[in-house]
């Protein structure tokens, strides 16, 4: 079984943007989520996926990853959750040698910069980057499934 192992971090500074390797801009959308999994479609230059993702909360989840072909990823995109979608620019920055990887969110979504790490078990240690601030892992409102139903930008507004 495949497991994702990853700890997510907001951001203190913007010094993190000299450091950036590549950048790519994507869409995901949420076809479907459950007591036990998420169901998402993903485009990401020309590339789509389709991806299921475990419910847990926390630094652990399962999550099996699918290709698809680029134009049946637009068209789940355009049919199934159109309303229901994610857009970001996903940054590359390596750090202490491990990959960040640094989602700036765009639409709803403006505002919100995320930094991740993918990790080899929840114990393992790493080196925390100057500008890394706040870590919000266990926080559900960070996922991108609860992003693409309560927004960012909503939180303000309550």
């Amino acid at each position: 079984m495949a497991t994702e192992i990853e700890r997510k971090f907001l951001l203190s500074t913007e010094d993190w943007r000299g450091q950036v390797s590549q950048s790519q801009a994507m869409v995901q959308g949420y076809l479907a989520d459950g007591e036990r999994c998420s169901v998402r479609v993903r485009v990401a230059g020309d590339q789509a996926s389709l991806n299921l993702k475990g419910m847990t909360i926390g630094a652990s989840r399962s999550e099996f990853e699918y290709p698809l072909s680029i134009d049946d990823g637009r068209y789940m995109l355009e049919h199934y959750c159109p309303d229901r979608q994610v857009e970001k620019v996903r940054h590359i920055v390596d750090f202490g040698g491990k990959r960040w990887e640094i989602d700036e969110f765009g639409g709803r979504n403006r505002g919100l910069i995320v930094a991740e790490i993918e990790l080899d078990s929840e114990q393992e240690h790493f080196l925390r980057p100057p500008w890394l601030g706040e870590e919000v892992t266990g926080e559900p409102r960070y996922y991108n499934l609860m992003l693409a139903d309560e927004p960012y930008q909503s939180w303000f507004h309550d």
